[in-house]
């Protein structure tokens, strides 16, 4: 029996606009996933620390506060130091896209603005994750 697909859906940063994240985490949830929020002001410290601890397979951030370069860096550096560089992350948001691009490169697997169907971002979440929803 294959395990069902954990995401964390977390808002770093001092942004405090969280409905987008609230509606992609209903629709990862209707899609059969199980999808843990953590609320608002989330450190990458404390990303990467609920991360580990809910054992998830994928990352979703979003982030409003234009803060997305920084808070994405640091993020993915903690990650390499605690060995957990093979989940993949998503980031969500008002993100320019020479931007985005740049954060593709860094190792964010895709990067979703503003209008993006709810039915792409869970068809890429099942994409990327490596275990298949039961």
């Amino acid at each position: 029996m294959k395990k069902r697909i954990r995401v964390l859906i977390a808002k770093p940063g001092l942004d405090g606009h969280d409905r987008g994240a609230k509606v992609v985490a209903r629709a990862l949830r209707d899609a059969g996933m199980e999808v843990i929020y953590t609320g608002l002001r989330q450190t990458p410290e404390q990303i990467v620390r609920t991360t580990i601890q809910e054992d998830v397979d994928v990352i979703g951030l979003s982030i409003l506060s234009g803060a997305h370069m920084k808070i994405c860096e640091k993020l993915l550096k903690l990650m390499r130091e605690n060995q957990i560089e093979d989940i993949p992350v998503f980031v969500g948001g008002i993100i320019p896209p020479d931007d985005a691009e740049k954060l593709k490169e860094m190792g964010i697997k895709e990067v979703f603005g503003p209008g993006t169907p709810i039915s792409e971002i869970v068809e890429k979440v099942r994409k990327y994750s490596e275990k298949v929803e039961a």
